[in-house]
C-alpha cells in the first residue's frame, strides 16, 4: 500500500508507477481543493484535466487536511497499514506536523518514506524546484534551445525522471 501525498508531477508520477507495478495507491488530497493538477492543463469532456487523468490512474482518492489534528491522526492510522509514503512538500513541512520520517518510523518501522525534493541540503534547499527551473539551472535548456537562447524541453523530463528514480528507489528499499 502506497500513500501518495505528493502534488504536481514527480511524486504523483512515482506513485503512479508503483500502481502500474501492482501496488494499491491511496491519493491523499486537501479537502475542497484537491490536487493542483485537477486544475492544470487541458480540460476533458468528463470534467477532469489530462494531467490529472494521467497521474491518477490506478489510485483511490481520499481527502485529509494534514494541518488539522484529526487529519494528521487519520494519516498516522493509514501509515500503520501502509508500506510506502510519498511526499514532495517543502522541506520540514511534514516534520512540523509530526509527520516526518522520524515520527512515522515510530508508528511503522518498515515504512519506506520517499521524499522527492528539488534541492538537497545546501544553499537552495528551501527553494521550490519547478521542472523549468531545474532545466535552466542544470543546463538542459541550454542544450535544447538555439545557441544563446535556452528553451525548456518539450515535456517535464526532470519531474518524470525524478518520479522514475523515486519509484525505482522505493522498489529497491522495499526489497531491502
Amino acid at each position: 500500500r502506497v500513500l501518495d501525498l505528493a502534488t504536481f508531477l514527480a511524486g504523483p508520477f512515482a506513485a503512479t508507477q508503483l500502481g502500474e507495478f501492482g501496488a494499491e495507491v491511496i491519493k491523499v488530497e486537501l479537502p475542497g481543493v484537491g490536487d493542483a493538477t485537477r486544475r492544470f492543463g487541458t480540460m476533458t469532456d468528463c470534467g477532469d484535466t489530462l494531467p490529472w487523468l494521467s497521474e491518477s490512474r490506478n489510485k483511490k482518492c481520499i481527502t485529509l487536511d494534514l494541518r488539522k489534528p484529526d487529519g494528521a491522526a487519520l494519516l498516522k492510522r493509514l501509515v500503520e497499514k501502509s508500506d510506502v509514503l510519498i511526499e514532495n512538500f517543502a522541506p520540514g513541512s511534514m516534520a512540523k506536523r509530526g509527520l516526518g520520517p522520524e515520527h512515522l518510523e515510530k508508528i511503522n518501522p518498515r515504512l519506506v518514506y520517499c521524499a522527492l525534493k528539488g534541492f538537497l541540503p545546501g544553499p537552495y534547499e528551501k527553494r521550490p524546484a519547478l521542472d523549468e527551473v531545474v532545466q535552466m539551472m542544470g543546463g538542459l535548456a541550454y542544450m535544447t534551445g538555439p545557441s544563446g537562447r535556452p528553451l525548456r524541453a518539450g515535456t517535464s523530463v526532470v519531474d518524470i525522471m525524478g518520479g522514475m528514480f523515486g519509484a525505482f528507489g522505493t522498489v529497491l528499499a522495499l526489497k531491502q
